[in-house]
């Protein structure tokens, strides 16, 4: 069973996005809401970048060390996503095997891959948590 498994039938479809233009206070408001850690970025429904959880505590640490919680704030709604998003992201197609994204995942240490058709349409996000559900499902 899992051996035939598609990326499409493990990933999630319903996702949080943000827009290049939206700034990484909104992109920390959705992360908070959500308990969100991987925030694709699109452009008229096309992929274009990815924030992660990782990326603003960097921008945190680096930049607001010394910066109350409420200033930090004000700054972050000044700073737009396209900013700080990574933008050569690695995708995978909906009908790659569960079990070639798992090794992508874990050969390159990434923590979620958007799941794009082939014009660039973001589909949906298949994470590290999407493979501990399917492992505690498949465990007796």
């Amino acid at each position: 069973m899992p051996a035939r498994m598609k990326v499409k039938d493990l990933m999630s479809a319903d996702l949080v996005t943000l827009g290049e233009n939206d700034s990484l206070a909104d992109a920390q408001r959705c992360m908070e809401r959500g308990r969100i850690r991987h925030l694709p970025v699109v452009r008229d429904g096309k992929l274009t970048g990815l924030l992660t959880h990782r990326d603003l505590l960097a921008a945190s640490f680096s930049i607001f060390a010394e910066v109350d919680w409420q200033e930090q704030r004000r700054i972050f709604s000044r700073i737009l996503v396209k900013e700080l998003m990574h933008r050569n992201v690695k995708t995978v197609p909906p009908d790659l095997s569960v079990a070639q994204a798992a090794r992508i995942l874990y050969e390159n240490k990434y923590g979620c891959l958007p799941v794009v058709e082939e014009d660039g349409t973001l589909v949906g996000l298949i994470t590290e948590a999407d493979f501990l559900q399917l492992t505690l499902k498949l465990l007796p």
